[in-house]
């Protein structure tokens, strides 16, 4: 993610902890370790996978002499690159300012030292309490924009219900390839890129099943772990797109040492979203990475080959690779049996293109 943001990596460093320290999150030995590298590395930031407090961000700060930033932050900045849309950037902002009003007491420190007193006001704190009027202003309105927004989504999912067109979602983790499979399986021309959180806006896109039914599937933000509370109140507007569909296609990097954790992070989201009992697809995305390369494999051969190999392989679930275009029938033909297994009515349209 580091890197999604711009910056240049130049050094990593981890501590186990029974329990993180209250003042500055890590031990002493290992902030005069980090101090040490400072003349080496010559680094200007520190950034912390982890969420900091106000008070363990600022102590860090003169600590280092240098800027300290949590995961929280750097989500956040990644966040604010991708917003395309509007709405995209409406959230972004909100989620920011939230996470930047506890912070601003820090802000003003310098300030706060150069008067007041009894009967005074320092200029540190009258500055302070300024902003944060100004802040809790903007978040009123950026609260009441989105607000109108969640209200237009929701008279458009209400005309889409109507139509009885189902609605096919997909979710996963960041950087799974759903962009991807939107774009094979509709012909779209969503942007596309090898990074995390490449796709903040939902995108939704009509599609013709094998059967000639006609159904809807919507691209969403990926879920990552430690996802910060923030982030999922500012995207309110976006996830409620989930609990509207039929079904959840839930699109898996498979080529992936930690699939499976990754797969754990969704869950517990969607658990978090009360999605978990929704219909749900497994696509298991990216299988030609797992194939010896030297050898040249059909698409039949190298699903036959998984499949044997695998023991993850149950019931509404598939193995699929946008890039080479591999199990996508039967992907398409596992939605269709799930809609007509879940009783979700299907609109068949001869005259409806894709």
């Amino acid at each position: 993610m580091a890197n999604t943001a711009g910056a240049v990596v130049v050094g990593k460093m981890s501590q186990r902890l029974r329990a993180p320290s209250k003042t500055h999150h890590l031990g002493r030995g290992k902030l005069e370790e980090l101090l040490a590298l400072k003349d080496s590395t010559r680094y200007d930031v520190v950034i912390f996978d982890d969420e900091l407090s106000p008070l363990q961000q600022r102590n860090l700060e003169d600590f280092f002499q240098v800027k300290v930033i949590d995961r929280v932050a750097l989500i956040l900045d990644i966040f604010a690159r991708r917003a395309r849309t509007r709405e995209g950037q409406l959230q972004v902002e909100l989620a920011q300012h939230q996470y930047l009003f506890p912070r601003l007491a820090g802000q003003w420190q310098h300030l706060e030292r150069l008067g007041g007193g009894i009967g005074t006001r320092g200029p540190g704190e009258s500055q302070l309490e300024t902003d944060r009027r100004l802040i809790r202003q903007r978040i009123h309105r950026l609260q009441e924009q989105l607000e109108r927004v969640r209200k237009r989504r929701s008279l458009y999912r209400q005309r889409r219900k109507k139509s009885g067109v189902p609605i096919i979602a997909l979710v996963g983790y960041t950087n799974t390839g759903k962009s991807t499979l939107l774009n094979v399986l509709s012909r779209a021309d969503v942007f596309v890129e090898n990074k995390p959180f490449a796709t903040l806006d939902p995108t939704t896109r009509r599609l013709r099943l094998p059967d000639n039914q006609v159904v809807l599937i919507t691209d969403t933000v990926g879920f990552i772990r430690k996802l910060p509370p923030t982030i999922l109140t500012a995207f309110r507007a976006t996830l409620e797109e989930l609990a509207e569909a039929s079904i959840l296609l839930h699109v898996v990097d498979f080529s992936l040492h930690n699939a499976a954790e990754q797969c754990q992070v969704v869950e517990n989201i969607l658990t978090e979203l009360n999605l978990r009992d929704k219909p749900r697809i497994t696509a298991l995305n990216k299988i030609d990475l797992l194939l010896d390369s030297d050898q040249i494999w059909t698409e039949e051969e190298a699903i036959d080959y998984l499949s044997d190999q695998s023991a993850l392989l149950v019931e509404d679930m598939a193995l699929i690779s946008t890039v080479k275009g591999w199990g996508l029938k039967k992907l398409l033909e596992l939605i269709s049996y799930v809609l007509t297994k879940t009783g979700s009515p299907v609109k068949s349209s001869k005259n409806d293109a894709l």
